[in-house]
Parts: C-alpha cells; structure tokens; sequence
C-alpha cells in the first residue's frame, strides 16, 4: 500500500528534522510505549500495544510519520527527567520570560471496563512568569499509510480511521489544520492545560479529561510506579541506575500476557545511513529469560510469574526443522513475524529501509534454550516452584537438545549468512543441560539423568577441544576459524569454566586487546567474521556490561568498576541506553534495549559483591 498523498507535517522554522535517538525518554502503559524527545514531540507511539501500528513514528519519518508536538514558541532551554521513583517524564523548558513544564505519562488501568482506553496525558505547567505554547496533534495512522478524518467538536476532538480511532480532549481551543488538530495558548505562572488522547472503540467512548481527573490520575501513577519499585532489594552502590533500569524493564512488560519485548521502537538504526534497522518489539525468548534473571535478583518475582505464564499459555512446542521452540514470538504468542520494508518511510535521518516484522524468527539459534532453561531454575530457587507440567516441558526441551546441541546455527547475533557451529550456541546447550540437572537433583525430579549426563560432558569436551584456538591463545567464535567474538564473555558468567581459569584469562586478555575501546565492547569484527549485511556497526552496550562483570569475576576488580563507571557516562540524560554506542558517543539502535538494561543491572549486582 503507498502512503498516502498531501499530509505531510509542518515544521517549525528553526526545528530540526530529527534528535539524536539519546534526546528521548519513554513513557508507557504495560501494553504499548511512547518516546517524547526533549524538544517536548511524541515521535513514537504504537495504539495500543507495542506491536500494533505507528500512530506517531516521525522518529522514522519527519515529514510523514506523524507527531504529537507540544512546545513553546519562544527560543528556550530544555531539560528532561523523570519524576522521582516512576515513569512520569517532565520536560522543563527555560525562556526568558518564564520557565515551564510538560509533564507526560500514561496512566495504568486496573479496570477491566477501561482496560482498551490507553490513555495517554500531556500536563503543560507554568511555574514562573509565562510562556506561549503551540501543540500540533498530527496523526499518521498504520506507519503513514492511511488516511483519516477530523472531527473537532465541542467537548472533544476525533481522529478516525478505518482500524482504529483517537479522541482527544484538551482545556484549550483547537483549530483544524487540514487532518491535524492546532492549538495556540498562553500560560502564565500558576495555569495548566491539559491534552489527553484516547483510543476509542465500540466498547470506550470518549471521556473528558478535566484539570482535576489529570491530577488525580497523576497522582495515581506515581503512586502505582513508586509501590512497585519499592518491592527491589537492591542496596548497592549504583541504586538510581539499577532502578531506572529495572522501571524501564517493567515498561517493557505486556500486562495482558506478561510477554516482555526486546525494545518498543522498530528500524533504529545499528549505523546511520546502513541497512541494519530491525523490527525489537517482540518477545526474543533470550531477551526475555535474561530479563526473568534480571528482575529475579532485585526481588520481582511477579515478573518471572508472568512470563512463566506466558510460556505455560502462549507457547506450544513444536516439531520443525528449527526445534521445538521459534527464538521469538508475538506479545500474545503468535510465531508468524513476516518481515515487511516500508519504502514510503524515509527512515531515522535517512536510514533506510525501515522494516516492521523480523525475518530471523525463520532461524535456529540453539542457545535460547539455555537461556530459557536458566531463568526457570532460577524462578524454581527465587520464585514459585516448578509445576509438574513446566517439568514435563523442560524434560522435553532437554531432550531435544542432547540430541541436536552440535547442530550449526545462526548464533546469538543473528547473522545472515550461513550456519556456523558457534561456541556460544554450544555453551548455552549445555547451561540448558546443566540447570535442568541441577532442579532435578535438587527437588528429586525424575529425570533421565545419565543421557543428560553423556550430553553435558560432551559439550563441555567439544568447547575445550573446538572452541579454543593455541595461535590465539583464546576461546573462539565458532569452529574452523579464529576469530573472537564477546559472547564467549558469558561462559564464566553461566559457571562454565572459573572465572580465574589460565584459559579463560588468556581469553579475557585477547578480548581486551582486540575487542574493547574504552570499556566499550564490540560483538565482534565484521570485517573478519562477515555477517552477511554491509557497514559496520557501533559497539554493544550488553557485552560492554558482559566485559564489567567477566572482570570482576576475574579479580580484576578496580578495572571492572573503571569500566563500569565509563559506561555509565554513555547513557543518555535519563539513565537510557539503546542497543549500540557509536565511534562519538552517540546511542544507536532500537532504544531503550531491554538487553543492555538487565546486563547493568546484573553487572551492578555482581560488582557491588565483589567490591564488599
């Protein structure tokens, strides 16, 4: 379907065509996400969950994406924090002649009646001398792709498509500018207006959102946000980093189903003006279970419940070429992800094609099952015990991978070329095996325990014998070549091999030297270990904490905490990290990452205890 002709988004004068991807927070509703940049503009917002279509997405497109700008007409200064403990995003903007807040969040419905609303409120402030605001609501519909009607009426204003409709209302007049909603209004101190968009069906009707329910309902949203993070039991040295991201992780989470995404954004790009811009905002089942880990360490039990949940009820084993289980699925399960390329969408500051849907769900990538099988024994220590039926499940998992762990795959980073036998793929097989072991060993499971055994011991044998190389004197990417790859950071990480291992600090010392650049890590070299897509690529904030940890495991504590500090000074104003940094600094990628998040927070765990 082409885009539709003559809606393209004014722009002011001065403004420029896009932010750095950094300049952003996230707002969210346990079922979709927004990003506002610090220019006070909504560039991102699929209604109503993260999966459905761009509403706003000149992230992607400045022109024919779609906006929600809300921001003064006057030269100013911006700031950008979020309210203390939640996921309420401020932004502060300094002028000569006043200074002024928006405040945006999202409330969290526990009503079944209002559990399709998905609202999203926008409090503009004025908390010194005055300011003049313009708000431009600009819908773009199915990722600009469809055309819609405005209806502006006395108490509320419409934006109706065919799949899906908005009504907005607002204390302030608005004017129709062609398909767009405009207003113009002026604050002075001690005033507020506010905008409030909701979805609207058959089932919710439009609803006013006076100044006092805006109020209330903030005021019920620090209070969810606030009695949620109070459940952590971190103590540690870098608490207000460990709970930003532990908030930003739970905003990752899809209540209805307790899927968790990989990142709420689609076709940001690893490198700009490249053509590696992917589709995160699915469930990778590595993603995930690292988050389940991620959550368990701080005390959030509930999160490892959920996506228990959603395994036990939206999950079916399968027989297939690529094994019982696809590396990911739909927020409610589904494993068909078609991978489409949008080519009326010009892309992040160019960076095209943009993709919505991901053709690796077609892969098989054999580590995911250690990954999934390690965050089950972990819910089993942390959390609830395992039922019979989850047992069942895992004995059959265990048993495909006894018989399949030397397969060659695609590994952890989802090349496109052919099939390798990764050392990582082997090293996940066998954590699979392991755990699996470890639960039935501890809770008297019946088990077949001597085949697990013989495949166990295997593996283990193989990485030895295969998976290191004397020229290097390393543990290596793959069989049949030398090249190094960050990923082998996790095998002291799964308990492997000893962190203080000959071998393995030999390996830590050729990772350092090859693969770090001021504690920024590189999955690996493109160049010696083709990937199948052009360009080059920034480094991975996961293997950057990968690195902190594998450090301080090691001993090498006053590096690790170096490195950790380095790479703290890379997040963004917020604490907010996306999937890559790039040579100045800059973020890249799909943003935030959940995989970067819960790699700081289990670095941060393991220093903290390694420090005392």
């Amino acid at each position: 379907m082409t885009a539709p002709e003559g809606i393209l988004r004014p722009r002011k004068a001065d403004a420029p065509r896009y932010l750095p991807i950094a300049e952003h927070g996230l707002i969210g509703d346990l079922r979709t996400a927004a990003l506002v940049g610090t220019n006070g503009t909504i560039d991102w917002y699929c209604c109503a969950r993260f999966d459905a279509p761009s509403v706003f997405a000149s992230i992607l497109d400045a022109d024919r994406g779609g906006s929600f700008d809300l921001s003064p007409d006057v030269p100013v200064r911006n700031k950008q924090f979020y309210f203390p403990d939640t996921n309420i995003l401020i932004t502060r903007f300094f002028a000569d002649d006043g200074v002024a807040e928006v405040q945006d969040f999202m409330p969290i419905v526990d009503d079944s009646r209002e559990a399709d609303r998905h609202r999203l409120i926008r409090r503009v402030l004025c908390v010194r001398g005055s300011m003049p605001f313009t708000a431009r609501v600009a819908p773009r519909f199915d990722y600009g792709r469809r055309t819609h009607t405005l209806d502006i009426g006395h108490d509320h204003t419409v934006f109706a498509s065919p799949e899906l409709s908005l009504a907005l209302t607002t204390s302030v007049t608005l004017e129709a500018d062609g398909q767009d909603a405009v207003s113009t209004f002026k604050l002075v101190e001690g005033e507020s207006a506010v905008f409030a968009l909701d979805r609207i069906g058959d089932s919710v009707r439009p609803r006013s959102c006076p100044l006092a329910e805006a109020e209330e309902q903030f005021g019920a949203t620090v209070r969810y946000w606030r009695r949620w993070l109070s459940h952590s039991r971190y103590r540690g040295r870098w608490r207000e980093m460990v709970h930003r991201s532990a908030l930003t992780l739970k905003l990752l989470t899809y209540a209805p189903t307790g899927a968790i995404v990989a990142a709420p954004t689609a076709s940001l790009p690893e490198l700009l003006g490249s053509t590696r811009n992917w589709d995160y905002r699915y469930v990778w089942i590595r993603d995930a279970a690292f988050c389940i880990y991620a959550m368990l360490r701080l005390g959030f039990t509930e999160e490892a419940e959920d996506f228990v949940r959603f395994l036990s009820e939206n999950i079916r084993l399968q027989e297939g070429p690529r094994g019982p289980l696809q590396i990911m699925y739909g927020i409610d399960g589904r494993s068909d992800l078609p991978e489409e390329e949008l080519p009326h969408l010009e892309g992040y500051l160019g960076s095209a094609p943009v993709r919505i849907g991901n053709k690796a769900v077609e892969q098989l990538q054999l580590d995911i099952y250690g990954a999934l099988v390690d965050s089950l024994y972990l819910y089993d220590k942390w959390g609830q015990p395992l039922s019979s039926e989850h047992w069942d499940t895992i004995g059959d998992l265990v048993g495909w991978v006894c018989d399949h762990w030397d397969r060659p795959d695609r590994g952890i980073w989802e090349t496109r070329v052919g099939d390798q036998r990764f050392l990582y793929s082997q090293l996940m097989c066998w954590v699979a095996i392991e755990r699996a072991m470890r639960i039935a060993s501890r809770r008297g499971l019946p088990a077949d325990t001597l085949r697990w055994a013989r495949a166990r011991d295997a593996i283990y044998r193989r990485i030895m014998r295969n998976g290191w190389s004397p020229a290097r004197r390393a543990f290596v990417q793959h069989e049949g070549d030398d090249v190094l790859d960050a990923a082998v950071l996790m095998m002291p990480l799964a308990k492997f091999i000893s962190p203080t291992d000959p071998k393995w600090l030999s390996t830590l010392d050729a990772l350092g030297e090859e693969l770090v650049s001021d504690s920024l890590v590189y999955r690996y070299d493109p160049q010696r270990s083709p990937d199948g897509l052009p360009g080059e690529e920034g480094t991975f904030s996961i293997c950057s904490f990968w690195y902190v940890e594998a450090l301080a495991r090691a001993g090498r504590v006053d590096e690790a905490r170096l490195a950790f500090e380095k790479m703290l000074t890379y997040a963004n104003h917020l604490g907010l990290y996306a999937e890559e940094i790039g040579r100045t600094g800059e973020q890249s990628g799909n943003f935030p990452q959940a995989f970067t998040h819960l790699a700081l927070i289990s670095a941060a765990f393991n220093l903290d205890r390694a420090l005392g």
